[in-house]
């Protein structure tokens, strides 16, 4: 996994659909389902970690778009 769409199409494989319409809930939605399915031990370590750390590193990038936008 490398990016969000791939984290989504992963998640489909599981079928979980997520979207909400708001960007940063749709990956802390993603972010919550990936750590249930580790917590289940239906993925692997590895794949728990890449997961996160793409999604915190996007979940990062949305926060500071948004923070720009306000001022």
């Amino acid at each position: 996994m490398k990016t969000i769409y791939e984290i989504q199409q992963y998640l489909k494989k599981f079928g979980t659909f997520i979207y909400i319409g708001d960007r940063v809930a749709d990956l802390e939605l993603m972010e919550s389902e990936i750590r249930e399915l580790y917590q289940s031990q239906l993925i692997e370590p590895s794949e728990y970690q890449t997961a996160q750390l793409i999604l915190r590193q996007e979940i990062q990038l949305e926060k500071e778009k948004s923070q720009r936008k306000d001022r």
